[in-house]
C-alpha cells in the first residue's frame, strides 16, 4: 500500500527524529501529524535507500526525493500468531514489563510476525476500548509542560494611570512538577519564543518533549488528531534538540500537569499579589520569581520533598545542555517570487535568483536579517530594511539584457500598457524610469494596469494622464486620482503641476460635497 507523499521537509523531520531523538512512531505521529503507516513507510524506504543520521550535507530535496521514490512500494504480506490481547494486559502489570519486551517474546516465536509499531498499534486499538483510566507515568527529563494563565495582572502606567492586563506564562516539568513562570503583556509569536526561552534558561537544560496546549502562537491549525506546529516554533525546538507534541484538544488529561501548575501558580503567586501594584513588567516579574522560589521551596502535602529536591535530584540530571548559542527569533512568511525577482516582507522588496520567478519560497525574518529558502535550501540572505516600497536588490540576480527566458521585459509592459491608452503607456515608461532598475517598476504599472477591473478603460487612462502632468510616477496616486474621482474633472489650463498637490491621503471635493449632501 502506497502511503501519501509528504513534503521533503516533513520527512527529514521524521528521519530526525526517529535516528537522532530516538522517538517511537507514535510519538513522531502526534508531532509530524501523520499516521503511524506513513511513518513506517518512510523509514523503509530510508533503510532501502542507505541513508543514515545526519544525511549528507549536499543531499538536497530533490535527490533525496529520488533516493526514497526509486520505484514503488510493495504491499506487506499478512502476519500471523498474536498471542491474545488479555495476556498482553496482564503481562503488562508485572513490574518492569514493557511492550517492547513482549515483542521481542513473540518474534521469538513468530520470526515473520508483525513489526514493534504494528504489534503496539494493534494492542493499542484493542486496550482503548477499554473503560480503564490510567495516571499518566512521567520519566525524568521527558517533558515540559507549557500554557498561559486565564487570569491576568493589571500593571499601572505611573503617568497615565491607565492599566494593561500582562499574561502568566507557566511551564512545569512532569517527573518533579518543578514550576517557572513569567509575565508579559502578549501572547503573540514573539513572547511566546521568548517565554519558552526563559523556561529553558530557568530549568538550566532542554526536555526531550515540549506539550503545548492548541494556543495560535504554538499551533497553527488545532486539529483533534493532527495539529499543525507552528514553522517558527518547530525552529525553535529544532535549535534546543527537542520536540513539539500538543495536547489533543478536549483530552484534559495530556495537559493536566501543567493545568495543575496554573492553578498552584494562580493560587501562590496571583493570588498573594492581589494587594500589590505593578508600576512596570520588571516589577512584577520580579515579584513573580519571589513568590516562585517559595512555590518551589514548599513541601508537598501528601508526599515527601519539595519540587526544587525533587528537580535537583530526578529531572535536573537527565535534562539536556542547553547550546552555546541561544535561538535567534525568526519568524516565517511563504512567499511567491514577483515577475521582478523581488519577494515582499512587510512592504520591503527584496531580490532573489530570477530563475525563481514565480516560485514560492519560504522567508525566514529576524530583526536583522531576511533569510530566504527554496526547498529547504538556503538561496539568498539579506540585511534587513524597515524602508517601505524600497527595493533592496543584488546585481548578480538580476538576468542578462541579451537572454529571452523572461517572460515579462520592459518593452512588453509598455506594449501591454499602451493598448490601454498612450497616457497609460507613457506613465510605464516613466515609472519604470525613475527607478533604479526598469524591473522594480513592474508591480506599479502591473498594478496599474489591473485598476481596468475595477474602473473602465477611459477612467484609468484620463487618470494616468492627470497623474503624468503631476509627474506623480506610483500606483498610489493612479488610485487616489481614481477613488476620489479627480479623473473625471477638467484640468484648468491655467494650473500648473507645481501648484496642484496629489497625495492617496486627501479626500477630494466631491467626498465633501458627499457629507453635505448627507448631513443636509
Amino acid at each position: 500500500m502506497t502511503a501519501e507523499r509528504l513534503s521533503m521537509r516533513t520527512i527529514r523531520e521524521v528521519l530526525r527524529l526517529k535516528w537522532e531523538k530516538k522517538l517511537s512512531n507514535k510519538q513522531i505521529a502526534k508531532s509530524c501529524n501523520i499516521a503511524r503507516s506513513t511513518i513506517r513507510d518512510y523509514l523503509e524506504r530510508a533503510q532501502r535507500a542507505g541513508l543514515s543520521w545526519p544525511l549528507a550535507p549536499d543531499l538536497d530535496d530533490g535527490r533525496l526525493e529520488a533516493l526514497l521514490f526509486p520505484s514503488a512500494p510493495e504491499e506487506s504480506s499478512e502476519k500471523r500468531g498474536l498471542p491474545a490481547m488479555e495476556y498482553l494486559r496482564k503481562e503488562l502489570t508485572r513490574k518492569r514489563v514493557t511492550l517492547r519486551l513482549l515483542w521481542l517474546e513473540y518474534r521469538q516465536a513468530n520470526p515473520d510476525g508483525y513489526q514493534y509499531s504494528q504489534f503496539c498499534e494493534r494492542y493499542h486499538q484493542w486496550s482503548d476500548k477499554l473503560d480503564v483510566s490510567l495516571r499518566q507515568a512521567h520519566r525524568a527529563g521527558e517533558k515540559l509542560f507549557v500554557d498561559y494563565a486565564g487570569q491576568t495582572i493589571p500593571v499601572t502606567n505611573p503617568v497615565s494611570g491607565q492599566t494593561t492586563e500582562a499574561r502568566l506564562f507557566v511551564a512545569a516539568l512532569g517527573a518533579s512538577s518543578y514550576t517557572f513562570a513569567y509575565a508579559a503583556f502578549s501572547e503573540d509569536l514573539p513572547s511566546w519564543i521568548e517565554a519558552n526561552v526563559r523556561a529553558f534558561n530557568f530549568f538550566g537544560g532542554v526536555p526531550e518533549i515540549l506539550v503545548p496546549d492548541n494556543l495560535k502562537s504554538g499551533v497553527t491549525k488545532p486539529c483533534y488528531y493532527e495539529p499543525e506546529i507552528n514553522p517558527t516554533y518547530h525552529k525553535f525546538a529544532c535549535h534546543y534538540g527537542t520536540v513539539v507534541i500538543p495536547a489533543r484538544r478536549l483530552k484534559p488529561k495530556d495537559k493536566a500537569k501543567v493545568e495543575s501548575a496554573v492553578l498552584v501558580a494562580e493560587r501562590w503567586i496571583l493570588a498573594a499579589l492581589r494587594n500589590h501594584t505593578f508600576f512596570s513588567i520588571e516589577e512584577l516579574n520580579r515579584a513573580i520569581a519571589e513568590k516562585l522560589q517559595d512555590l518551589n521551596n514548599r513541601k508537598f502535602q501528601k508526599m515527601d520533598g519539595t519540587r526544587r529536591s525533587l528537580y535537583e535530584t530526578i529531572d535536573r540530571p537527565a535534562l539536556k545542555p542547553l547550546p552555546s548559542v541561544p535561538y535567534q527569533y525568526a519568524e516565517c512568511k511563504k512567499v511567491r517570487v514577483n515577475i521582478d525577482y523581488h519577494i515582499e516582507v512587510d512592504d520591503h522588496y527584496y531580490s532573489v535568483p530570477y530563475q525563481l520567478v514565480k516560485e514560492q519560497v519560504e522567508a525566514w525574518v529576524t530583526t536583522t536579517t531576511v533569510e530566504v529558502l527554496f526547498k529547504n535550501r538556503r538561496v539568498v540572505g539579506h540585511p534587513r530594511s524597515y524602508e517601505k516600497y524600497k527595493h533592496t536588490t543584488l546585481t548578480e540576480h538580476m538576468p542578462k539584457a541579451h537572454q529571452k527566458y523572461l517572460e515579462w521585459t520592459p518593452s512588453r509592459i509598455m506594449d501591454w500598457a499602451g493598448k490601454n491608452g498612450p497616457n497609460t503607456r507613457k506613465l510605464a515608461s516613466c515609472i519604470m524610469e525613475n527607478r533604479k532598475h526598469p524591473e522594480q517598476g513592474f508591480r506599479s504599472c502591473l498594478g496599474i494596469m489591473r485598476l481596468v477591473k475595477r474602473y473602465s478603460s477611459e477612467r484609468v487612462e484620463a487618470a494616468c494622464g492627470r497623474a503624468l502632468l503631476l509627474k506623480a510616477y506610483s500606483y498610489k496616486s493612479v488610485e487616489s486620482i481614481l477613488k476620489t474621482n479627480l479623473d473625471k474633472q477638467e484640468l484648468p489650463e491655467s494650473s500648473s503641476p507645481e501648484k496642484l498637490i496629489i497625495h492617496y491621503n486627501i479626500r477630494g471635493r466631491e467626498y465633501y460635497q458627499e457629507k453635505e449632501a448627507t448631513h443636509a
